[in-house]
């Protein structure tokens, strides 16, 4: 019998091969299968861990949100704290500064005591010396008999009549005790130093008794009328202008140093010329044509130096002077050449009584 003849084509090898087939798609159908599987579930976690992140940012910047607005109210909390700590440390030197006032007061009262009595002393003596010049007025008979009372032998009235009032802080007082007790006051209670409210008692006598045009100008290291925008010109001597003038004197709060060229050159600046000119001074000037920025200490030989300087260069012969000194303490020449000026210009030296005038 014969042998069949072998053929790797037939159909069993088919087979196998069909089935291998089978077997390898079916296998990759198994692998893709487990891979879209984890792919889904990879896509799921990855959501949930996007979402997961994307709520960590959106709580960040709430809490950023959050930190920058406690950090601006922080920012402000620290400015009204650095304004109260200001506050504090501006009340702390006011209340220093006051403590400070009040021991120098302490020991100005203590220094001015003696003063006070020496005042009350005076006083007793102004009024027994006031009843008896009652007693000769009351015998007095004439038009002029009050006025020769007080400025025997002085003229007081002219066409053209300036008042040069001295505004230094000397004024306050009649001793250098005093002006400087009174500067260390408040300017309400400065203005109502008695030296001062004699000046201005002084000067409204005076200008009830003048009938012709004036000016008043105040000087200290400036020189300035009393009535605003009125600097270089007259005012009629009418009710009006002679009371306004008055308060506006009374409140000048006397300060500073002061100086002679000023004052002069205040005379000058009138158009036309004053033809008499009455100056209320209690001393020598302590500046000179130069005003120092910083105040210095003056010694007698400065203040006379400025005095002489002043006379040469600005003072005015021809204008007709009336000195009203109110003197102070520790300085002797100043009736002296406050004489000579008088004396140069055919005018009257007048050392007014404290209760000058009545």
């Amino acid at each position: 019998m014969a042998r069949r003849q072998f053929n790797v084509f037939n159909l069993s090898f088919l087979d196998v091969m069909a089935c291998g087939f089978g077997a390898i798609i079916l296998f990759f159908m198994i692998i893709n299968s487990q891979v879209k599987s984890r792919s889904n579930q990879a896509a799921e976690e990855l959501m949930s861990q996007t979402e997961f992140l994307e709520q960590e940012i959106s709580d960040f910047q709430k809490r950023l949100i959050k930190i920058k607005n406690t950090l601006v109210k922080t920012e402000d909390e620290n400015s009204v704290i650095e304004g109260s700590i200001q506050e504090l440390l501006d009340k702390i030197k006011e209340l220093t500064d006051e403590i400070s006032l009040y021991e120098n007061n302490s020991l100005a009262s203590e220094a001015s005591m003696e003063q006070l009595q020496i005042d009350i002393e005076t006083l007793e003596e102004s009024n027994k010396r006031l009843q008896k010049e009652r007693e000769n007025i009351a015998t007095c008979k004439g038009e002029n008999c009050g006025r020769k009372q007080f400025v025997s032998g002085c003229e007081v009235n002219g066409r053209r009549v300036l008042f040069l009032v001295d505004s230094s802080t000397s004024m306050l007082g009649y001793t250098y005790v005093n002006a400087l007790v009174f500067s260390s006051f408040p300017d309400q209670r400065k203005i109502q130093s008695p030296k001062w409210n004699q000046v201005i008692k002084g000067i409204r006598w005076l200008l009830t008794k003048l009938d012709n045009d004036f000016q008043i100008y105040v000087f200290n290291e400036q020189a300035w009328s009393v009535i605003e925008n009125s600097e270089g010109q007259w005012l009629e001597a009418n009710t009006d202008n002679k009371l306004k003038a008055i308060n506006q004197l009374a409140s000048i709060i006397p300060q500073k140093g002061n100086s002679l060229h000023t004052a002069f050159e205040a005379i000058d600046s009138l158009k036309p010329q004053p033809d008499l000119v009455i100056l209320f001074t209690d001393g020598l000037p302590t500046q000179g044509r130069r005003i120092l920025s910083e105040p210095r200490e003056v010694n007698e030989t400065a203040r006379l130096s400025h005095f002489d300087d002043a006379f040469k260069r600005k003072f005015s012969p021809s204008i007709q002077t009336n000195v009203f000194l109110l003197p102070l303490d520790g300085d002797p020449q100043a009736a002296t050449k406050y004489i000579k000026l008088a004396q140069a210009s055919n005018g009257c030296y007048v050392t007014p009584a404290r209760d000058w005038p009545l």
